[in-house]
């Protein structure tokens, strides 16, 4: 399987390690031990984790504990994982016991051997510079590997708020564009009142709105980090030159406002942070698959559902139907919503788990987390660009059913008073006559006031102001 191999050796013992291999012995192990999901250390933790690693080799060197030539090719190293580099090198299962060790000693074997490369020296030869002594130096895979989480979930929410924020804009231009549009609200999928087909989707822009502004709220809980802590907050192996200069360095090299966390204790042994974040996922994708659920009764038919709306036919809907054509995107964002939740269950119960001054189920956690972020944010590009955008109304459908429903006997109540209008609605149903005729017919009301009560548009607004909150 491998060409030539060269013999490393652990606390564990000897094994062979591929000669041109980057990653050493506890690599190795780690891939063998861990053969869980099938898939790799996500890309941009392990950028993240090699910031975490250039940051510390700054604090080193500064601190005077890492001899300069030393940490300038460590550093070097971590610019090139950085930039993508060596992404073959990182082999270990995303899911992994240990708590991230494997994670870490991935990247410190990595970046040794791609230092004493640049030094001269060749792979496997740790006498120059060490993982363990160099390049994890001053620091424990239990302060490391949450830092680098936290800094991976803030690269990863960034383009998930930017799509946010367009849905939110296209949810707006729709609203504007079917503000005219008459149709009948419902409550319990029963005729309530009529309303305009804009306040429902600016209904949803501000639902959204709110769902991208919680998630930016929950940024700060990746703001503060254990770093320095090393492996259980005593800061243990850590000179104070190290500790007070650490978080503001590793805020230099990722360019976020981190902070070092008030109680490193805490900040080490819980994973509250994330599942803040995870909580506030889970709250959008709720949200979004409820607004897809309406899309969907909305579009339904398109001859014996609602059919109010039309959504934008994607791709053929059935392999022995005919011309059918099915809301494929709305069922998608649901179906990842759910996926969404059933991450955030995860990400509860192995916050939960942890045990003294220790969280060992972070891999789980940071697994279900990056992908509850990323596909999210793909769920929302294609609900804006193949759904949002080509919906059109269909404005005789709106109006052919507003017309027909006896919900407009609501307001009737304020002038003949509720029993009346109920028996109006009772009469209405049971002969097909309309709540006009019988209002007409019965000489509750003149028909000039008549028309002014159940003005359908006057009945969308609040003394002709339309009701909703400026943002």
């Amino acid at each position: 399987m491998f060409g030539k191999m060269r013999l490393e050796s652990d606390s564990i013992g000897t094994m062979e390690v591929p000669e041109e291999a980057y990653y050493g012995v506890q690599t190795l192990r780690a891939k063998e031990n861990f053969a869980i999901t099938g898939n790799k250390m996500h890309p941009v933790f392990i950028k993240e984790l090699a910031k975490v690693k250039k940051a510390c080799a700054i604090t080193n060197r500064n601190a005077g504990s890492l001899e300069l030539e030393l940490a300038e090719a460590i550093i070097r190293a971590c610019d090139e994982v950085i930039r993508g580099r060596f992404s073959e090198e990182f082999i270990v299962d995303a899911i992994q016991g240990g708590a991230g060790t494997s994670a870490n000693m991935n990247m410190n074997e990595v970046l040794a051997n791609r230092a004493n490369e640049l030094l001269g020296g060749r792979k496997g030869d740790y006498s120059r510079i060490h993982p363990n002594d160099h390049v994890n130096m001053a620091q424990s895979t239990n302060d490391v590997i949450p830092t680098a989480g936290k800094l991976t979930v803030l690269e990863l929410l960034k383009p998930l708020v930017r799509e946010l924020g367009r849905l939110e804009m296209e949810l707006n231009i729709k609203a504007e564009e079917f503000d005219d549009v008459i149709k009948m609200g419902r409550t319990q999928l029963q005729d309530a009142v009529p309303m305009r087909l804009g306040q429902t989707f600016r209904g949803y822009a501000s639902m959204v709105l709110r769902d991208k502004k919680r998630i930016e709220n929950s940024y700060k809980e990746m703001y503060a980090v254990n770093l320095g802590g090393t492996a259980i907050g005593t800061a243990i192996n850590v000179p104070d030159s190290y500790l007070y200069n650490i978080v503001p360095n590793l805020s230099k090299v990722t360019g976020y406002p981190l902070k070092q966390a008030e109680n490193l204790f805490d900040a080490t042994e819980n994973l509250d942070g994330f599942v803040a974040v995870s909580g506030a996922l889970k709250a959008c994708a709720v949200d979004l698959s409820k607004m897809c659920n309406d899309l969907r009764l909305l579009s339904s038919g398109p001859r014996t559902g609602f059919g109010e709306i039309n959504l934008p036919a994607k791709q053929n809907g059935s392999s022995i139907m005919p011309g059918k054509v099915n809301p494929v995107i709305p069922e998608v964002v649901s179906q990842v919503a759910f996926h969404v939740v059933g991450h955030d269950m995860t990400i509860t119960m192995a916050a939960e788990a942890g045990q003294m001054e220790l969280n060992a189920f972070e891999p789980v956690v940071f697994y279900n987390l990056f992908d509850s972020v990323t596909t999210l944010k793909e769920a929302v590009e294609t609900l804006v660009d193949n759904c949002i955008k080509g919906i059109t109304a269909n404005r005789e459908r709106c109006k052919e059913l507003m017309e027909s429903s006896v919900g407009i006997v609501t307001a009737l109540c304020p002038h003949i008073g509720y029993k009346k209008s109920a028996d109006i609605a009772k009469t209405a149903l049971k002969t097909g006559k309309t709540v006009r005729e019988i209002v007409l017919e019965n000489e509750f009301m003149d028909e000039k006031t008549l028309e002014q009560v159940l003005n359908p548009y006057a009945m969308t607004e609040r003394s002709g102001v339309e009701v909703k909150k400026a943002i």
